[in-house]
């Protein structure tokens, strides 16, 4: 046992016991197998993964992922859907004491409530229909280094108590088991809401909510980073493709209302949509090839939000506030008139 056997059997042993034995050392094997896996894959994309710009809004927060990550403290991440949370969850493990350790990543999201709690306690066996084996929840592969949760404001009420409990002593049941288990897990939470006015209407426990947030980082919507697009279109565009100037001009000139994310995807279109590897202002979608020339034309020479909301102003200004017009001279959208309205606090 000392030099790594898994289990031992004293003589006689019976066959069932042999293979229920057999069976552990298997499940156990394969278990260890797969955490070998995830380092690697965590390890390969590391680098590719990391945070790009030179803005300060970027750099200011980069310094706080550099203050915040070897602090071991659960983090709350907060930034509009797409800014990169996931990203910045990334670089606090990374900057942690136990980045050799397993990173592992859960959207709540994406999951309903019944499965979302066998996903993260795990379960026993028979615990529900369809479960013919244990199977360990990620709290448990995370034993040891950090749980990204992600969306944490979408997780149920009937959830929130029993990951308060795990957070606050470490311990644990699996759906279906009566017994109680340790874990030693680092927690970072994400949300695109505002906890605070959560806990205010009742939707968000308050202890939760100070268990999680003992610091606080905000991801800045990619319309506050001036510069970054730039640099962010060479990266996710690659060495080997070239982009028209006009096409550039547009897309620095789009205020992206769900940033980096929808820049990826609009860089991914326009790669199809070309003919050869460059790329035109006709590949990306029409919302960004409808941006005003004015604005392309003034991007170089202003800050960004101000020259957006000049603009809009001095054109409904000139339109008597009817924004219909008013959207047609922009060659925008009524609908993305509105979002704009909203995003600049224009009445």
């Amino acid at each position: 046992m000392r030099r790594g056997a898994f289990d031992y059997l004293t003589k006689p042993a019976s066959l069932e016991v042999l293979l229920v034995a057999v069976q552990k050392a298997d499940e156990h094997g394969k278990l260890r197998q797969e955490n070998r896996t995830l380092r690697t894959v965590l390890q390969r994309s590391g680098e590719s993964s990391r945070m790009l710009g030179e803005s300060p809004a970027i750099k200011d927060l980069l310094k706080l992922i550099e203050r915040a990550g070897p602090s071991g403290k659960p983090i709350l991440i907060q930034g509009e859907t797409g800014t990169g949370k996931e990203l910045v969850a990334r670089e606090l493990h990374r900057a942690s004491p136990i980045h050799d350790r397993p990173l592992i990543t859960i959207n709540c999201e994406a999951l309903p409530e019944t499965l979302l709690e066998s996903e993260l306690f795990g379960y026993e066996k028979g615990a529900f229909t369809g479960a013919v084996s244990y199977q360990p929840g990620l709290f448990e592969m995370a034993d040891g280094g950090t749980l990204f949760i992600d969306e944490m404001g979408e997780m149920p009420g009937s959830l929130q108590a029993k990951l308060l409990r795990a957070l606050e002593d470490g311990s644990m049941r699996r759906v279906g088991s009566v017994k109680e288990r340790r874990v030693n897990v680092r927690l970072l939470a994400a949300t695109n809401r505002q906890l605070g006015d959560e806990v205010k209407v009742g939707r968000f426990r308050e202890d939760l909510y100070y268990r999680i947030n003992v610091l606080y980082l905000e991801v800045p919507p990619l319309r506050s980073r001036p510069g970054d697009v730039r640099l962010l279109v060479r990266h996710f565009l690659g060495s080997q493709w070239a982009i028209d100037a006009e096409a550039l001009a547009a897309l620095e000139a789009y205020p992206w209302p769900d940033n980096v994310r929808q820049l990826i995807n609009a860089i991914e279109r326009a790669k199809i949509m070309a003919d050869e590897r460059e790329v035109f202002l006709e590949d990306f979608p029409a919302e960004i090839q409808m941006m005003p020339a004015t604005l392309r034309d003034d991007i170089v020479s202003g800050d960004l939000a101000s020259l957006q909301r000049a603009k809009i102003v001095e054109v409904l200004e000139s339109e008597n506030g009817n924004k219909a017009r008013a959207a047609r001279r922009l060659w925008i959208s009524r609908r993305s008139l509105y979002r704009a309205l909203e995003r600049f606090a224009i009445q």
